[in-house]
């Protein structure tokens, strides 16, 4: 019998990839509504549209992770089972 695939990734990193997505978009929203536009306010922006775009790459890898990882699981038992059955003949007989 083989070792089913343990998946690679935790709930917590799947949890902080989505916090670190809402509070850098809560961050941006707060920073948009109240800062005065400066010289270095426009630098504020600039690194909060930073993390934010980073964030959402991290969000995307996880959401493509775990949808691959379904994936090869579904392929991986799918080729068991057409092994198992190609392996079968249902006309040999066992002396």
């Amino acid at each position: 019998m083989t070792k089913p695939i343990q998946p690679t990734q935790t709930t917590a990193f799947y949890v902080q990839a989505i916090l670190s997505f809402a509070i850098s978009l809560a961050s941006m929203v707060i920073a948009l509504a109240y800062l005065p536009t400066a010289g270095w306010v426009r630098a504020f922006l600039g690194l909060g549209l930073l993390y934010l775009v980073t964030s959402t790459i991290t969000l995307c890898k996880v959401v493509r992770d775990r949808q691959e990882l379904s994936e090869v699981t579904n392929r991986v038992d799918q080729a068991r089972l057409d092994k198992l059955l190609a392996e079968h003949d249902p006309f040999k007989v066992d002396a």
